[in-house]
């Protein structure tokens, strides 16, 4: 082991983030001001000075921004805010309160955005390794679900997973019956009339709604050892945070997991450890030849945090981006599943990783109905295909990744479904 990979800090770190994702409608066009020429409507008009309110509620703050065409990507000092039009995601780690910022999002939301009802809200996190260092509500699941029940009386809590192992937790609401809207303006304040709902209340989406995401423990020496960073006190010669957190994306293969030429990057190195990045990807676009994306294309975003010290090592990646089903043999095109988990796992080399591909339903269905393979099913398969093989040998395209560093064997697998959502979720360790 190096000695900088041994270096620990005072106290633990929670690494594993609360993950907050709220649609004010089903999609940007839902938003009043949806024709404005430079995409700034909807919560994108919402100025910085009332995200910084709300992240202090959080206990965090913003460190940089990218504004895309259709997000924008901030920054944190505990993990990322992205910002769409119609849609909120806030994750944030270590000890910071994310459900005590979710009443004011409402109220923004509702003042300044002309949102005052909720789509849909979704709540999850892995299991914390330190419950006993979080503030309320979030030192107990239960505590959790029932401060979302006090909110929305259309939600659910779920447990994925062993309960005594790696597990997944996840709380969504749903439209309702009724409405394609779930107001709360009254639970929050006195609040004007919400925005009337389309006749057709059935949810739709014009491409899946998809989020992979890789949560990772147990990180090799070697793998945790870039991560840690000399200050600008001790060297004043050091580059910025920044720079240092882009050129060591750059060495280690982060810059290459999408097309340079779709990929907007920004990072930061945390003094004396620690890393983040979000990256803004367009899709669908020339130059991306994925079949899928042929008719359809847009803006997406992945994003990474590290907390590299021993004891507690974890790292995590999460994309939306919709992945094709198959490799294509050029470097232009976006990456399928399996070569992007691949890049991922050859990075940070975990000794244990989850797996969750959490996806608007719409496509299972029509598989199924058709006979053909569910999102969830073939998610399981690149899942299995990407870890438990390492594809020397193999064939699989131009530049077939391989794993570099031993192969996985799969501990839990578990397929959920939900109102309108599917969940493919599985665990492995090294072998």
């Amino acid at each position: 082991m190096s000695d900088t990979a041994s270096v620990t800090t005072n106290a633990p770190f929670e690494g594993p983030e609360k993950l907050l994702e709220i649609w004010f409608a089903p999609s940007p066009a839902h938003v009043s001001g949806a024709d404005a020429a430079d995409g700034k409507h909807g919560l994108r008009k919402v100025p910085r000075e009332v995200w910084d309110e709300i992240l202090a509620i959080v206990k965090c703050q913003v460190l940089s921004v990218t504004y895309g065409d259709e997000i924008d990507a901030y920054l944190l000092s505990e993990s990322s805010l992205f910002v769409s039009p119609h849609r909120l995601i806030l994750k944030t780690c270590g000890t910071t309160v994310n459900l005590l910022g979710l009443p004011r999002i409402l109220e923004v939301a509702r003042d300044h955005a002309g949102l005052p009802s909720v789509y849909r809200l979704f709540y999850s996190r892995k299991a914390f390794m330190f419950p006993e260092r979080q503030v309320s509500p979030h030192r107990d699941w239960r505590d959790e679900v029932r401060f979302l029940d006090d909110l929305f009386n259309n939600g659910a809590g779920y447990t994925v997973g062993k309960v005594n192992g790696d597990h997944w937790l996840l709380y969504i609401t749903s439209p309702g019956d009724d409405s394609s809207y779930v107001s709360l303006a009254n639970s929050i304040t006195e609040a004007s009339d919400p925005i009337s709902p389309s006749e057709n209340t059935q949810e739709t989406f014009t491409v899946p709604d998809y989020t992979i995401e890789i949560l990772m423990t147990h990180l090799a020496p070697e793998a945790r050892a870039p991560f840690f960073f000399t200050s600008e006190e001790d060297s004043p010669s050091v580059s910025s945070p920044s720079e240092e957190a882009l050129a060591l994306s750059s060495s280690l293969g982060i810059s290459d997991l999408f097309p340079a030429h779709l990929t907007t990057l920004d990072a930061y190195a945390f003094s004396p450890c620690g890393y983040s990045s979000n990256a803004l990807i367009k899709w669908g676009v020339e130059g991306d030849d994925t079949e899928e994306n042929d008719d359809e294309g847009g803006e997406g975003y992945y994003t990474i945090h590290v907390t590299p010290e021993e004891g507690w090592s974890y790292a995590s990646f999460e994309c939306n981006v919709p992945l094709p089903t198959y490799p294509s043999a050029k470097s232009s095109s976006i990456p399928d599943l399996k070569t992007l988990i691949r890049r991922v796992v050859n990075i940070f080399r975990p000794g244990r990783l989850t797996l969750t591909l959490f996806v608007s339903s719409e496509d299972n269905s029509n598989a199924e109905e058709e006979d053909g393979e569910s999102a969830v099913e073939a998610a399981q398969r690149a899942f299995k295909a990407a870890l438990t093989v390492s594809g020397k040998g193999q064939v699989n395209g131009t530049g077939a990744v391989k794993l570099e560093h031993g192969v996985y064997k799969r501990t839990d697998k578990i397929n959920y479904e939900f109102g309108g959502y599917d969940l493919a979720f599985a665990s492995f360790e090294l072998r």
